[in-house]
């Protein structure tokens, strides 16, 4: 019997040559300072993140707009060629109002912000969009079946729209001369990304600047600007990256009284958020990293780990229509927790060790769940504890797994 097989899982290894490609035409022009190797896994890492669990949550959001087209459509539109090029134009146009309110309200702020987080921008960049902006996104675009666009050709836009937007992310692309008047260039969408004052809140648009000429957000490229946010964030921590706005936000709250202040915080400009907030809260959640006499030689683990990861998301990707419930729950979690070990090795956290030994519990309590000997499980767990109490694994593992150095 042939399995059904989701073919956008190709999708996923295209996407890294494209990667790899970039990185070699950049190594050839001897611009390899556009790159820099903690924050490509970074970038990576949470594009990864995003695509396992929007498998959930595209599938939801199909049910969600065949429900609004079947029951609430304004019109029957019907599939002719010239009605997707206006589809076209109207996602685009709910694009540039999605992807300015992000900007411009503290709370879509919150799971806009890691898109921006990056002091690089290449097209690992693309990647970092989370699966709460995504979320945030499609409400957005409920709007077009509910117009009367078949979720079909809603959907089929989507990635083109999205396939389009990736290729923006490069520097290794120069100005385009007269497509700059039209399309959202990567020197255009370079500005959206940039740090400086005068480029601020410029190029919402994803694939068109009619949007940003005709509501005064346009801006072209001048001097080469500054990547990432005006206040950089200084960690690599998957979950602080992630969820650092959201407890800033609730902070802030904190610090007033009344629902009214509240929500001025919650739906007001990030622009007035108190900046001594993060470094309060840096103080407050990020674990401290181990000590500076430490060097780690980690790289090629590092990146075992992300293509661990990578072909994980890709078989994932490939079965999830016939995988069981219990087989997604479990190789998201696996997925997930290597994420995390991702951020913690580059930030060399304490607690490295128990998260893989942690991940390594998970893996065989699954594989002897299958192999239905679950009861048997508690005997790899005493091993565990026996080789750490008498072999001190965990010295092992520092030494030879991530060639730990003591620095004199």
């Amino acid at each position: 019997m042939k399995l059904p097989i989701n073919y956008l899982a190709f999708i996923i290894p295209v996407f890294f040559i494209f990667l790899l490609l970039e990185y070699k035409l950049a190594k050839r022009k001897k611009k390899e300072d556009y790159f820099k190797h903690e924050s490509s896994v970074a970038n990576v890492s949470i594009g990864i993140a995003e695509r396992l669990i929007n498998l959930f949550v595209t599938t939801a959001f199909y049910q969600v707009f065949d429900w609004i087209y079947t029951n609430y459509a304004l019109l029957r539109i019907p599939n002719t060629w010239w009605i997707w090029i206006i589809l076209m134009l109207a996602t685009d146009l709910l694009w540039y109002w999605y992807h300015r309110l992000g900007h411009e309200i503290n709370f879509l702020w919150a799971a806009h912000i890691v898109h921006h987080q990056s002091e690089e921008f290449n097209l690992t960049v693309s990647a970092r969009i989370t699966t709460l902006q995504a979320i945030i996104r499609n409400v957005f675009y409920a709007v077009l079946p509910l117009i009367g666009f078949h979720p079909v050709m809603v959907f089929t836009i989507l990635l083109v729209h999205g396939a389009y937007s990736f290729f923006t992310h490069t520097q290794l692309v120069g100005k385009l001369g007269w497509l700059e008047h039209i399309l959202i260039t990567p020197s255009l969408h370079g500005i959206h990304h940039a740090s400086d004052e005068k480029y601020l809140d410029k190029n919402y648009g994803d694939v068109f600047t009619f949007w940003d000429k005709l509501f005064g957000t346009f801006q072209v490229e001048e001097e080469k600007p500054n990547y990432g946010l005006t206040h950089p964030l200084k960690s690599y921590s998957f979950l602080w990256q992630h969820f650092h706005y959201y407890l800033e936000l609730a902070e802030a709250c904190r610090r007033v009284k009344g629902i009214k202040q509240k929500c001025r915080i919650i739906f007001g400009s990030p622009a007035l958020l108190d900046q001594d907030i993060r470094p309060a809260l840096e103080k407050k959640f990020l674990m401290p990293a181990r000590k500076d006499n430490h060097q780690f030689k980690f790289r090629n683990y590092l990146n075992g780990q992300v293509i661990f990861s990578i072909l994980m998301l890709t078989g994932f990707t490939a079965w999830f229509p016939v995988l069981g419930i219990a087989d997604k729950l479990f190789m998201t979690v696996i997925i997930l927790l290597t994420l995390i070990n991702c951020g913690a090795l580059i930030e060399q956290r304490r607690y490295i060790y128990e998260l893989e030994c942690i991940r390594l519990v998970i893996l065989l309590s699954y594989i002897f769940w299958k192999a239905a000997i679950f009861e048997w499980i508690v005997l790899p767990a005493v091993a565990m504890i026996m080789m750490e109490r008498f072999f001190q694994i965990s010295k092992l593992y520092y030494r030879y797994v991530l060639r730990d150095e003591t620095l004199y």
